[in-house]
């Protein structure tokens, strides 16, 4: 995924389209760029004039798929990387498994993804039933392997792998599901994060023999041998104007072939004016598609690369934020690790609802990463869990889809950080998390609420809400509730017998 630039803090196979020039061969030269005729241009303060559409406001949870080669190992996130880097898990895991990457590297793992259980029709049946309003399919990740088939790139899930396009399926089977459509970017960090391949081990037998990544003619997948290594602090994205031109084709390719609503960029906008063009393209061809800006653009404040928070809709990994936001905003997470990975303990679906609901009080979106087994289908988990929040969010989607935030985001005694990497928190049904819609409160409790709840922000003295509270009642219910409205709570008497497990949401008028 994202830089690991955190420490602490922030330390946390088919021919070439088109001949391939190393970017080392090429770096100080100038970027060709076309751009698209619209209302947006590369300028900052065009892309300042941007406006969230409401069907993504509305929506507030998706489904990702970041799925691709380095699943099939089993062995988590980062592992095209890694493998290279002696003496770490995944080092020793490839030793183990495959042979030492001398000999066996990455470029014959990717053979061995078949995704030959990768049923996108059935899966997306699964994911709207379970709530999600959008879906993004990974298009490229850091390991250089395009999931489409790409026009420049011959390291593609076309002529490689699973020769299917992964993208491609994914797009019919969402527009079949009615689900909006969306895509990920992670190339731009690439070139210094893949650094790794061109290494050796620093022991004995195999010391300074090079690895797989430094033969020549793997360098359209490797890149070429370079200085800018990323080694955990905040460079992210190079300065070679050659991969930036790279950069540029293949994502305009993208978006260009699949027409997506939805572009997620793993960090900032990538390369100055480069990626602005490229964002603003984006925009102006969407407009041309639907007659209006249907589009959304996810990016970080996070490590390098431009971030314009007016541009597009701020993305935060693995983290809220603070109180209610003035602009949408979106969390990506993933149920566990990025990439399949034996062993790996998974959210809990109260985990995800109680996330999803403090986070669209905040006027933010969830985007949630379900984890899938190299060939395509799902682990138990992640099926218990759309199990489990399709049984939940049919009862309480009303408090969720097409809400705004209220005058405050919620109460109760859980306090939170805000920030990425930072998610996680131990919730109780005192917790409180607030939503409105057409002149309609909707009070969450962030856990199973037993004998009364009391809402201290509807206390007739609050001072919040001047309007006395007219009727209350519980998503999935019948019989009516026994409620009273005092100086300082709104107390609700709860059922013995509730509609759903794992957090509650009562409507309230005034």
């Amino acid at each position: 995924m994202t830089p690991r630039v955190l420490t602490a803090a922030l330390a946390l196979c088919g021919l070439l389209a088109t001949p391939f020039v190393p970017a080392a061969e090429n770096a100080g030269a100038p970027v060709k760029l076309t751009h698209v005729a619209g209302p947006f241009t590369a300028d900052a303060a065009s892309l300042d004039k941007y406006e969230t559409p409401d069907w993504f406001r509305d929506a507030k949870f998706g489904i990702w798929s970041h799925w691709g080669p380095q699943a099939v190992p089993r062995a988590g996130d980062w592992y095209a990387r890694n493998m290279y880097i002696y003496g770490t898990p995944q080092y020793e895991h490839h030793l183990k498994h495959y042979g030492h990457p001398t000999k066996f590297g990455y470029k014959d793992i990717i053979p061995l993804w078949k995704a030959e259980k990768f049923d996108p029709d059935a899966l997306m049946a699964l994911y709207a039933k379970a709530g999600a309003k959008y879906f993004v399919s990974m298009g490229v990740h850091h390991d250089n392997f395009d999931l489409w088939d790409s026009k420049y790139h011959r390291w593609n899930a076309v002529k490689m792998g699973p020769h299917r396009d992964i993208v491609g399926d994914w797009q019919k089977a969402a527009v079949k599901a009615g689900l909006r459509f969306g895509v990920s970017e992670h190339l731009g960090a690439s070139y210094g994060w893949f650094g790794t391949s061109h290494g050796h081990d620093e022991v004995f037998p195999q010391l300074g023999v090079p690895y797989d990544g430094a033969d020549p003619q793997y360098a359209d997948l490797y890149h070429t041998k370079h200085d800018e290594l990323f080694s955990g602090g905040p460079q992210w994205y190079t300065k070679n104007t050659a991969f930036h031109q790279e950069w540029f084709n293949r994502v305009t390719d993208l978006v260009t072939h699949y027409k997506p609503d939805l572009l997620y960029s793993d960090g900032g906008i990538p390369f100055g004016t480069t990626g602005r063009t490229m964002l603003a393209n984006f925009y102006n061809e969407n407009i041309k598609t639907h007659g209006k800006l249907e589009a959304v653009y996810n990016h970080k404040d996070l490590g390098s690369g431009e971030f314009l928070r007016k541009a597009g809709v701020q993305d935060v990994e693995r983290g809220v934020m603070n109180g209610i936001q003035p602009l949408p905003w979106q969390t990506d997470t993933s149920m566990g690790d990025w990439f399949y990975s034996e062993g790996y303990k998974y959210k809990t679906t109260r985990d995800v609802v109680t996330m999803l609901a403090d986070i669209v009080s905040k006027n933010g979106n969830l985007l949630l990463n379900v984890v899938q087994y190299p060939d395509g289908s799902l682990p138990p988990e992640s099926r218990t869990f759309l199990d489990e929040m399709a049984a939940w969010i049919k009862v309480n989607g009303d408090a969720i889809y097409g809400t705004r935030p209220w005058k405050t985001f919620g109460e109760g005694p859980t306090k939170t950080e805000g920030g990425a990497f930072n998610e996680s928190a131990g919730y109780t049904p005192n917790d409180i998390r607030f939503t409105t819609k057409n002149g309609a409160l909707y009070a969450i409790t962030l856990g199973e609420p037993k004998g009364q709840v009391r809402i201290a922000s509807l206390g007739a003295k609050a001072g919040l809400e001047t309007r006395p509270v007219k009727s209350v009642s519980l998503l999935g219910a019948t019989a009516p509730l026994h409620w009273k409205q005092d100086d300082d709570a709104l107390v609700i008497d709860v059922p013995a017998t509730m509609p759903t497990a794992i957090a509650s949401s009562f409507k309230i008028g005034f």
